[in-house]
């Protein structure tokens, strides 16, 4: 009878030493989780208000830009006009280069964000 009490003694234990460690390891990805989150979070903040600020300032530098050629060339419709094919042109060149240009930098900081 006393070995029988033994194993179920060892099982008890066991059983607890489990419900532990499945506890912690879902504390620890709980946490991980968290942490992967609130990373990718500032980083998505940081990059908008960046990119908000930057787009601020090129609208002024292009009205600027499109008031000074326009005086340069007696018309603001074609200092304007410049500017604006200025900035298709820039587009399409985005476009056709934005795998290189967006899609992996980005693919790449969620990686090392995800990963480390």
């Amino acid at each position: 009878m006393a070995l029988n009490e033994e194993v179920k003694n060892n099982i008890q234990s066991m059983k607890s030493e489990a419900k532990a460690f499945l506890d912690t390891n879902i504390d620890y990805y709980s946490l991980l989780g968290f942490k992967v989150a609130s990373k990718a979070t500032g980083f998505l903040l940081k990059v908008f208000a960046i990119s908000l600020f930057a787009a601020l300032a090129l609208v002024f530098i292009s009205f600027a830009g499109a008031f000074a050629i326009g005086k340069a060339l007696d018309s603001n419709t074609l200092g304007f006009l410049i500017v604006g094919s200025f900035y298709i042109i820039l587009a399409i060149v985005m476009y056709s280069l934005r795998k290189v240009i967006i899609d992996i930098p980005i693919l790449k900081k969620f990686s090392d964000i995800f990963f480390n």
